[in-house]
């Protein structure tokens, strides 16, 4: 394993199309939820303890070997907004096409014929973290920081937000995404026994419906 090849899926410069989601950020602050840096914060620790451990724990489980087409299909049923599953697709074929490149693997290339319209992201971000030699704990802490970063930076965008702020609320949530991290890989490992329903499905009504409005607008600033 290298520890290395973490920082390189982690980066936000690796080319997997993140930059152009804000992770619901954008509807929460036309919606005015998100106006400074402590809204900031709340908005990212509700997504952390949702959004964000599903990803991570369909992540690890990625890694330790579940099947990608049952991991593919519970991250739909967790998924209810259609806006929202055409976008994980998105970034996962976007992730896919980078990770080939960097890991090349016989189970990516697997993934991509079995998807050609792109699987979840998670569940390519766990493929790709298990190409790279990483474990489950990587992808999961890959995944939960994902979760929150994406919404950092748009809103430094968004909202003109001084950067220092914005690093600052991730500095600040870290201890909580180590936490939910290890509920995440806790949760993968039951799936080897208890199939796919062993893993979180915690919702986030208000990322959905924002979602589905943010889908009609006839100008945005991110995808989604």
């Amino acid at each position: 394993m290298s520890r290395a090849a973490l920082l390189v899926l982690a980066d936000g410069r690796f080319p997997a199309g993140g930059h152009a989601h804000s992770g619901g950020a954008e509807a929460a602050v036309k919606a005015g939820r998100v106006t400074d840096a402590p809204t900031l914060e709340r908005f990212c620790r509700g997504r952390l303890h949702t959004s964000g451990l599903v990803a991570a724990a369909l992540a690890a489980a990625a890694v330790l070997g579940a099947d990608p087409g049952e991991l593919d299909a519970a991250a739909d049923a967790r998924t209810p907004s259609p806006a929202l599953r055409a976008a994980a697709r998105r970034l996962g074929r976007q992730l896919l096409r980078a990770a080939r490149a960097t890991w090349p693997s016989a189970e990516l290339d697997a993934l991509a014929r079995r998807f050609p319209k792109g699987a979840h992201q998670p569940v390519v971000l766990g493929l790709a973290a298990r190409a790279a030699g990483l474990t489950p704990e990587d992808a999961a802490h890959c995944a939960v920081y994902e979760s929150v970063s994406g919404p950092a930076t748009a809103t430094v965008r968004l909202l003109s937000l001084d950067p220092f702020d914005a690093t600052g609320v991730l500095a600040r949530l870290a201890p909580e995404l180590d936490r939910v991290a290890d509920t995440a890989v806790e949760a993968a490992r039951r799936v080897a026994d208890a199939g796919v329903d062993a893993l979180p499905a915690a919702s986030a009504p208000l990322l959905e419906v924002g979602a589905e409005w943010h889908a009609g607008w006839p100008v945005r600033l991110f995808a989604s």
